[in-house]
């Protein structure tokens, strides 16, 4: 293994000679510009309202990064909100129990953007009934934006164009105070809790069993090319398809003109590459200091959507307060392999029977990141 990550390194390294031999050219554009800027968001107050709400609502945290979200707009104040049934992952969340979480983000945002503009927005969930046990092309929401003077501005909406899921190694010798673990439990309600905890045996029993988890997913063929088939390798196909998983950079273009990046290598558990993906993110995993989760009395579509409202709130509340965010949701997955590390999150985080943990985080102090690529917002528009 050492001399075939020598060979990586040197062929790395021989590309990456060629690249400064052009006059660092290739680095300064590697930046997948096209495809980040939605989160430039420039506002007009000629805006309808709805566009207004939706240019932020898009910039919601999502599974997978697949944005499966389209809105149809109805007249200046009202849409309808489906979701496009091409972008579900249905081997890693064969229920879209993860997809609907998403759109109690998207929902969410879209409620903090117009409270900023003084519109209260109505929403009627699933106004034609629950799709169970997955997703079709009835509508998720119904939304209708009505001027309000009373409804209050969220002091969040500061933090939507900042907010990021921080796909890093957090400082570990900057533990999370204690006020600041705590403050993620406000605001729970009788079928949903928001609860964080940095008790160091809790935070340890949890990186090991995320790590087990990882490992199932990414040993489990259909659920590791689930994720192969979505990554975007380098700055042009990260443009061409702004969603997925996003592999980008000079150091990751290097290794992809030198051969030793691509999907087919990292879909061979025997390559270097794939085997890089586990150097990368192992450590990550073990630098964590702390957790948030979210968990719901039952598991209905209502109660999705309600946690995700609640951690795209939490994820700004981080944001806000200094803090980095990151959801590692593996171990919450639905399919067989994983059976047995799902039951043992439920346990250790003592969630009874019935209940359910629809979201789980590290939390910590981490580098700072680059926002995720967006689709703008005008392809997911429909009118009529």
């Amino acid at each position: 293994m050492a001399a075939n990550r020598r060979v990586f390194l040197m062929a790395a390294g021989s590309a990456g000679l060629a690249l400064v031999a052009v006059g660092g050219v290739f680095v300064a554009t590697r930046r997948p510009a096209r495809g980040l800027t939605a989160w430039d968001v420039v506002t007009s107050k000629t805006d309808d309202i709805s566009l207004h709400a939706f240019r932020y609502a898009i910039l919601a945290p999502n599974p997978h990064n697949r944005q499966p979200w389209q809105i149809r707009l109805f007249g200046r104040d009202e849409a309808v909100i489906t979701c496009d049934l091409d972008r579900r992952l249905p081997h890693t969340d064969p229920f879209d129990r993860q997809i609907t979480i998403g759109f109690g983000c998207f929902l969410e945002l879209a409620r903090i953007a117009a409270a900023e503009r003084g519109y209260r927005m109505e929403t009627a969930l699933f106004p034609d009934g629950e799709p169970q046990p997955s997703l079709n092309a009835q509508p998720i929401a119904r939304v209708r934006f009505v001027a309000d003077p009373q409804v209050a501005k969220d002091p969040l909406f500061s933090a939507i164009t900042q907010r990021r899921s921080a796909r890093v190694p957090f400082d570990m010798a900057r533990p999370v105070e204690p006020s600041r673990v705590a403050m993620f439990a406000k605001g729970t309600a009788s079928t949903l809790r928001v609860a964080a905890s940095a008790d160091p045996a809790l935070v340890q029993d949890i990186r090991d069993l995320t790590w087990r988890a990882w490992m199932i997913e990414a040993k489990t063929q259909r659920t590791w090319m689930e994720s192969v088939d979505l990554m975007r390798i380098g700055r042009t196909e990260i443009e061409a398809n702004p969603d997925g998983i996003s592999l980008g950079g000079p150091f990751i273009e290097t290794l992809a003109l030198a051969g030793q990046i691509s999907r087919q290598a990292l879909a061979d558990p025997t390559s270097m590459a794939f085997k890089g993906s586990l150097d990368r993110y192992k450590p990550m995993l073990d630098q964590t200091l702390a957790y948030v989760w979210i968990s719901t009395a039952g598991n209905t579509r209502a109660e999705q959507i309600s946690a995700g409202r609640a951690y795209v709130r939490a994820n700004l509340e981080a944001t806000m307060a200094g803090l980095s965010l990151h959801p590692v949701s593996q171990a919450l997955q639905e399919y067989p392999e994983m059976t047995a590390e799902f039951a043992g999150l439920h346990q250790r985080l003592g969630v009874q029977a019935g209940g359910r943990i629809q979201m789980l985080a590290r939390l910590g102090y981490g580098a700072a990141v680059t926002a995720s690529v967006r689709w703008p917002r005008e392809t997911k528009l429909r009118t009529g």
